[in-house]
């Protein structure tokens, strides 16, 4: 758990240290409390509430450098943010997005639930399926009417490129109180609603069970070999390799 301006904070000075080559790929993954946060091109009205209701509930607001419009982020949800090379593996942005987006269908095909991606959207959506609404038989004597649910969003990106080395990223989520995502239009996108992989599922999942395989895919995505590390042995690398580069400058 990190707040959101502390994580932007440390993405900086990742992104700095990885620019000078001082430090290898990084995946941070995390979780933040209550926070919305609004892309480079996100409009101001797709947020739903003032912002004393926000005091009131206890969401941060944040304009943040990603792409993208608004969206939520808060416990229960897997917020990845890559720090890579892209000059390295791919120098392609829209391949960059659409492996975030695979990453997160292969975990999610892990837990047996098919994911999948929307045409001129980003993001990993859930087909909702149909139902048979009975009502009008009873009321007007017509036939049952089949109702074809709207995908839901799982998984959103925003994503921040500087001289091919990404920052920000993608939420997943997980067991996110999805009620939040009332305060805003997520993503700008007012017809259609968010879903976490503990509502798919109907039963508890435990976060680091997710982290894992999400942390699987993008690796094996990216051609790299993922190496575990504590937030306490991470940050003193990240000093050591500002330390050098200090020097060199």
């Amino acid at each position: 758990m990190i707040g959101y301006a502390e994580a932007c904070a440390l993405q900086k000075r990742i992104v700095a240290a990885r620019k000078a080559d001082a430090i290898e790929d990084v995946l941070l993954l995390c979780e933040h409390p209550h926070v919305i946060t609004q892309g480079r091109n996100g409009k101001r009205e797709h947020l739903l509430v003032s912002e004393h209701v926000l005091r009131q509930k206890g969401v941060e607001f944040h304009e943040t450098s990603r792409g993208g419009d608004i969206t939520y982020h808060g416990p229960g949800q897997i917020v990845g943010y890559p720090i890579l090379d892209l000059g390295a593996i791919r120098r392609d942005v829209v391949w960059y997005v659409r492996m975030l987006e695979e990453g997160m269908i292969r975990a999610t095909a892990e837990f047996g639930i098919v994911a999948s991606r929307e045409p001129g959207k980003t993001g990993v959506w859930v087909k909702g399926g149909s139902f048979t609404s009975h009502e009008s038989a009873v009321t007007s004597h017509l036939a049952p009417v089949t109702v074809t649910r709207e995908a839901e969003k799982l998984g959103a990106i925003g994503v921040h490129i500087s001289r091919w080395v990404t920052s920000h990223g993608f939420a997943y989520n997980v067991s996110t109180d999805l009620r939040f995502f009332d305060l805003i239009v997520p993503c700008g996108i007012a017809d259609r609603k968010a879903t976490s992989l503990e509502k798919l599922l109907g039963r508890t999942v435990e976060k680091s069970e997710v982290a894992l395989r999400l942390a699987k895919h993008l690796g094996e995505l990216f051609g790299l070999e993922l190496r575990e590390t504590s937030k306490e042995e991470f940050l003193q690398k990240l000093e050591r390799a500002e330390q050098v580069v200090a020097v060199e400058a």
